[in-house]
């Protein structure tokens, strides 16, 4: 299911999420970052990191999640908010499913692996055990700027 509407706590939530994709560029991994927000504290945040620590499973998503899942001490996330600059690919959005996520919202559309509707709706399959409302566009432009700077800086 997708969202239309854009809310002003989303832009925050979504800023913070920018603010960690920038981290991520500054030692050198895809800009991409996430926050976790339930009952309107943020309870978890991540930033690429596969680089960092040679790690192919090291996306904010998933950091954001065992993050998260620390702090309220259970893998449960149920009624939490996952905030990401980039569309989630297929490994995220099945760990955002197994972590029970009520709501995505994402920034940028990911044309090549894009897993909430692009490419693929896994979190939108009514097949599988959890779906997961999502709200598409929030910040889109600047999660883009973030993702063309970083590019152009390495060709």
């Amino acid at each position: 299911m997708t969202r239309t509407g854009i809310f002003p706590k989303d832009e925050y939530f979504m800023r913070l999420a920018l603010r960690e994709a920038v981290t991520a560029g500054e030692h050198g991994d895809v800009p991409v970052g996430a926050v976790v927000v339930k009952d309107g504290e943020v309870i978890g945040v991540g930033r690429n990191e596969r680089e960092l620590h040679s790690d192919p499973t090291a996306h904010a998503e998933v950091l954001a999640l065992r993050a998260a899942a620390r702090t309220l001490g259970g893998w449960r996330l149920t009624g939490a908010v996952l905030y990401v600059t980039l569309e989630p690919c297929p490994m995220c959005a099945g760990a955002i499913q197994q972590a029970r996520i009520t709501r995505v919202v994402y920034g940028a559309p990911d044309q090549k692996v894009g897993a909430a509707g692009s490419v693929v709706n896994i979190l939108g399959d009514a097949r599988l055990i959890h779906r997961v409302e999502v709200q598409s566009g929030v910040l889109a432009a600047d999660a883009l700027g973030v993702l063309q700077q970083f590019f152009d800086e390495r060709r």
